[in-house]
């Protein structure tokens, strides 16, 4: 019996809560997963996991192996990693976990960029809008939206992500002047996720916050449908600035009611604990921060 290849088994099928989970993510069969574990338990004299058709639960000797050698495992690839390193070789494999409007937009251009630099490293970049579970998933990073709560996780604050008020030309040349009294009375475009509960969009002005009553023409949870709306002049809305700053520099959207704004969200990327922080993770994580900083849209500090 190899007791690495046990061992592994047996960490992400704890981990994955699934021997089928566990087999897909190490890329064997699911008799495969369930022989490594039945030697391993063979091996050790004890019985590692309670096992029913629905459901995986770790014994005591199962949780007590599984916190020692998930830790020693974790150790062994960052000193394998560590000697590559001193070597000038960064490799390994990455798994990362970004929000889809940051990820197509810039995120995707730091790991080519990443690539390049180092061409040994293989990347899974995953794009969506959930909350990813970084153990559970496998993953190595993920940004996340809002300060994570993860007990095993180590968070680098990004900065505030900003969301201004933008429309078209077209659009604002519809409605003449605006202030934030008229708001109320123009067709309003918005992500699914902005709004009150009773329909209020949420702004702060000089500091104070305040819910202006809207009349939403399209909500979507797509940021290429928000963005191509308000260029389409369907409607004036909140966007994340760094969504489009190229539509304001070339002028197609316009920056209004600049006194007002959603209260910006704090961005994080995190990992898990540093102790056990891989070479490839950590040299991906001093390359990105300085250019996840450096956005146009993402501030230092909140709003005032």
């Amino acid at each position: 019996m190899d007791v690495n290849i046990a061992l592994r088994t047996f960490v992400r099928t704890v981990e994955t809560g699934s021997l089928t989970a566990a087999a897909r993510d190490l890329s064997i069969t699911q008799p495969a997963v369930t022989k490594h574990l039945r030697n391993l338990e063979h091996h050790v004299q004890a019985r590692l996991l309670e096992r029913t058709s629905r459901s995986l639960r770790l014994t005591a000797h199962g949780a007590a192996l599984y916190e020692t050698s998930r830790n020693a495992l974790a150790d062994i690839d960052a000193a394998i990693e560590g000697v590559r390193r001193q070597t000038g070789r960064i490799e390994g494999k990455l798994r990362i976990h970004v929000p889809s409007c940051l990820g197509t937009r810039y995120f995707h251009r730091f790991v080519m960029e990443f690539k390049q630099r180092h061409p040994t490293v293989s990347i899974d970049l995953i794009l969506d809008h959930r909350q990813a579970d970084l153990l559970l998933e496998n993953f190595d990073l993920s940004v996340v939206y809002g300060k994570p709560t993860g007990q095993d996780q180590i968070a680098r604050r990004i900065g505030f992500v900003r969301r201004i008020i933008v429309a078209s030309p077209d659009f604002l040349h519809r409605t003449g002047k605006l202030n934030i009294k008229k708001l109320s009375e123009v067709d309003l475009v918005a992500t699914t996720t902005i709004l009150s509960p009773r329909g209020l969009l949420p702004l702060l002005h000089k500091g104070r916050s305040i819910a202006v009553p809207v009349r939403p023409a399209l909500k979507t949870n797509n940021a290429e449908v928000l963005i191509a709306s308000l260029k389409g002049g369907l409607g004036l809305g909140p966007v994340q600035q760094l969504l489009v700053s190229d539509a304001l520099a070339d002028g197609s959207l316009v920056h209004v009611l600049p006194d007002y704004e959603v209260k910006p969200t704090e961005a994080f990327l995190v990992y898990p604990t540093a102790k056990f922080l891989r070479p490839a993770v950590r040299s991906f994580v001093d390359y990105a921060m300085p250019k996840l900083r450096a956005i146009e849209g993402i501030d230092q500090r909140a709003s005032a």
